[in-house]
C-alpha cells in the first residue's frame, strides 16, 4: 500500500469544536485504517516482495475477497469531510413547497415539481444530511407522498414546528450550518424566527417574496448545491475549491456512493457538485474551479477518426477552449490516444527505455492493424508482427461506442475471414498468464492494484474450443470476459491455471509514472499480465478514470481528492 500517514486518511480532530459524533466516526475510522494496515502486513508477509511491497496496496482478490474488506461509510457524515468548522452547511431541509407541484386537482397532473426527485438524490448522493419539512394542515395524501421519498432514500421528514416531532429536535440546531430551501409562495418565513437557519428562496413564477429582502434566492432546484458550495466558499477561511463533474448517472451512483463526491468540503478542501444539463453550463462554470469529466462517456459516434461529442460536451469543450486557466481533469486532447487501441499501442512501444539488462521486460502485447478480413494475408502478417495463435481481435476504437467491446479470440488463419469485429481492428497477442489479471489504478503520484481471475490460458481455451470445431471465441468484454471458471476444461491440465507468478511491484511501478509523464493524466489505470516462462509484464490495455473500486473506499477515495487537489495547485501556481 501506498503509505499514507494517519493525518492524510484521519480527520484532526479539535476539543473545542469537536461534536461528539465525530469523536465517535473518527474512533471507528481510527479501527477502518489499522484493519487496513493488518492487511497490508499480512499481503507483505504473503508476498515477500521486499522494499517494493511497501510503495503498493494490496486489496488483491487472491489474499482477501472484496467483500471481507471493511470500508468507511459514505453516509451523513464522513470522517474525511470539514464538519465542525462554523458556517459550513452540514444539512438542508426542503419545505414541502419546493418538492410539490403546484396548483390544481387534477388527478393526472404531476406529483412533484420538476426537477424535485433528482435534486434530493442529488444531495443524498453528496452525503449532506437532508430533511424534508411540512406545515401543519398539508392534505395526508400529500404527505403520504413525502414520507415515501423520504423512507426511500432514508431522510428525515417530518412537521416543521410540531413539539411532538421525534426528528425536529435533531434540526432545531442554533448554528448556520442548515439550509432551508422555501418557495416564495409560501409564509413562512416568521415561522423560522426562531432558528438560525440559512433560508434560500426558490422564486417560482419569477416573482420574489415579500421576506426575501434578506435571504438568498435562486429561481431553479439545480441552483442548490452551488449555491450551498458558494455559502461554504464565504464561510471557510482555508482553500477551498469547488469541483464541477460530468459522467453519466449510473457512474456518479458508482462513485457518489462511495462517498467520492460529498458537498461538504473534505480535508483538502474540496467540494463536489454536478454539472446540469438543466442550467446554462456558462453560469455553472462561473462559480467552478476544477472540472472533472468523463468524456468517454458523452461519446455520441467515432468515424473515419471523426470524435462526436453530445451536445453538452461539445459545449464544455467551447467554453474550455475559451478558459485555456480552468482546471481540467483530464484535457481532451490527453485522453485522446485512449480512445485509439492501435495508438496506444504504439505509444507501449516506448516502455522498451525502462527495460535492463538481468530484469524482467516490460511491454505492450504484439500487435497488428487489419482494416479488412478478406484481402490480407494473415500468414505473413502475423509473422512478421510476431503474432502466433491464438490471437485475441479488438476494434480500433477502444470506448465510447457500443462496439467497441465486441471482441473474438481467433485459433485458425482461416476463420479472420468474415469475423464479426468492428473494423479497423487490432489483433493482439495473446498471452498465457495463469489466468491472472493485475488491475494497476494510478491517482495522481500514488499507485494501487488488484488481482482479478483473467481468460484462461490458451491450451484450456482451445480444449473447450474443440468441441465447437475451433471456431473463434465471440465476447463482450463489458459482459461475458470468458474466465477460467466459466470456461469448460474437462481432463485438462488445470495446475498452471491457479499458479501466481509474481509481480516485479517496482518494474510495474516505474511503468505507471512513465505513463503519467508520457500521457499527462492525472488518473488513469491498465492491465497488466505476466507471461508464463520468460516472465515478461505485458500491458494489455490502459484506460482513463477508471472506477478503482477493487481498491478499499478509506485508502482509495482520500487518494482520489490528493491527485484533484495536487493538478489544481500544479495548475494555479
Amino acid at each position: 500500500m501506498v503509505p499514507l500517514e494517519n493525518n492524510h486518511l484521519q480527520r484532526k480532530l479539535s476539543s473545542s469544536n469537536c461534536s461528539l459524533y465525530d469523536m465517535i466516526a473518527s474512533g471507528v475510522f481510527r479501527l477502518i485504517y489499522g484493519y487496513g494496515k493488518l492487511l497490508k502486513c499480512y499481503s507483505q508477509l504473503q508476498l515477500d516482495y521486499g522494499e517494493a511491497s511497501s510503495q503498493f496496496c494490496f486489496p488483491s482478490h487472491s489474499f482477501v475477497k472484496p467483500h471481507t474488506y471493511i470500508v468507511a461509510s459514505s453516509s451523513l457524515h464522513s470522517p474525511w469531510c470539514i464538519h465542525s468548522q462554523m458556517g459550513v452547511v452540514r444539512g438542508v431541509i426542503l419545505d414541502e413547497s419546493v418538492l410539490l407541484a403546484e396548483g390544481d386537482d387534477d388527478k393526472n397532473a404531476p406529483l412533484l415539481r420538476p426537477g424535485a426527485d433528482s435534486l434530493v438524490r442529488t444531495l443524498v448522493l453528496s452525503g449532506i444530511h437532508l430533511g424534508i419539512s411540512y406545515s401543519t394542515g398539508l392534505p395526508d395524501d400529500k404527505v403520504s407522498i413525502l414520507k415515501k421519498i423520504a423512507s426511500l432514500q432514508s431522510v428525515d421528514c417530518f412537521m416543521l414546528n410540531d413539539p411532538a416531532s421525534e426528528v425536529m429536535p435533531a434540526w432545531s440546531g442554533t448554528d448556520d450550518s442548515i439550509v432551508y430551501l422555501v418557495s416564495n409562495k409560501k409564509e413562512v418565513l416568521s415561522k423560522l424566527s426562531s432558528y438560525s437557519w440559512r433560508i434560500v428562496v426558490l422564486k417560482v413564477g419569477g416573482e420574489s417574496s415579500r421576506d426575501a429582502a434578506n435571504v438568498l434566492q435562486i429561481e431553479n432546484l439545480e441552483e442548490l448545491p452551488l449555491t450551498i458550495c458558494r455559502l461554504n466558499k464565504e464561510s471557510i477561511e482555508t482553500n477551498v475549491v469547488t469541483v464541477g463533474f460530468t459522467m453519466k448517472s449510473s457512474r456518479v451512483e458508482d462513485f457518489a456512493k462511495r462517498g467520492a463526491f460529498p458537498l461538504c468540503p473534505t480535508q483538502n478542501g474540496l467540494m463536489f457538485v454536478p454539472l446540469t444539463s438543466k442550467l446554462p453550463l456558462s453560469s455553472q462554470l462561473k462559480d467552478v474551479d476544477i472540472v472533472l469529466h468523463k468524456a468517454t462517456d458523452e461519446i455520441v459516434s467515432i468515424e473515419e477518426n471523426k470524435l462526436t461529442f453530445t451536445q453538452n460536451m461539445q459545449e464544455l469543450q467551447r467554453y474550455l477552449e475559451r478558459h485555456k486557466d480552468l482546471c481540467v481533469i483530464d484535457p481532451l486532447n490527453n485522453i485522446y490516444p485512449l480512445l485509439d487501441r492501435l495508438e496506444i499501442q504504439k505509444i507501449l512501444l516506448g516502455l522498451v527505455e525502462l527495460n535492463t539488462e538481468g530484469s524482467y521486460l516490460i511491454r505492450g502485447a504484439h500487435f497488428l492493424e487489419v482494416d479488412n478480413f478478406e484481402e490480407f494475408n494473415f500468414a505473413n502478417g502475423l509473422a512478421e508482427a510476431r503474432l502466433s495463435l491464438p490471437c485475441i481481435v479488438k476494434p480500433k476504437v477502444a470506448c465510447g461506442v457500443s462496439d467497441a467491446h465486441k471482441m473474438a479470440i481467433v485459433f485458425r488463419v482461416g476463420d479472420f475471414k468474415n469475423l464479426s469485429v468492428p473494423l479497423p481492428a487490432v489483433i493482439q497477442e495473446y498471452v498465457d498468464h495463469s489466468s491472472t489479471l493485475y488491475k494497476f489504478y494510478v491517482l495522481g503520484e500514488e499507485v494501487f492494484y488488484a488481482v482479478k481471475k483473467s481468460i484462461p490460458n490458451a491450451d484450456i481455451l482451445m480444449k473447450s474450443a474443440n468441441r465447437n470445431d475451433l471456431k473463434p471465441l465471440l465476447f463482450d468484454s463489458l459482459k461475458s470476459l470468458p474466465t477460467a471458471d466459466s470456461a469448460q476444461y474437462s481432463g485438462a491440465n488445470i495446475s498452471n491455471m491457479t499458479r501466481n507468478e509474481a509481480i516485479d511491484l517496482k518494474l510495474v511501478t516505474d511503468a505507471a509514472h512513465w505513463l503519467r509523464r508520457k500521457l499527462h493524466l492525472t488518473i488513469f489505470g491498465f492491465d497488466v499480465v505476466i507471461q508464463e516462462g520468460i516472465h515478461d509484464h505485458v500491458i494489455v490495455d490502459v484506460n482513463y478514470l477508471p472506477s478503482f473500486k477493487e481498491v478499499p473506499d478509506d485508502i482509495s477515495i482520500p487518494a482520489f481528492w490528493k491527485a484533484i487537489r495536487n493538478k489544481f495547485d500544479c495548475t494555479t501556481k
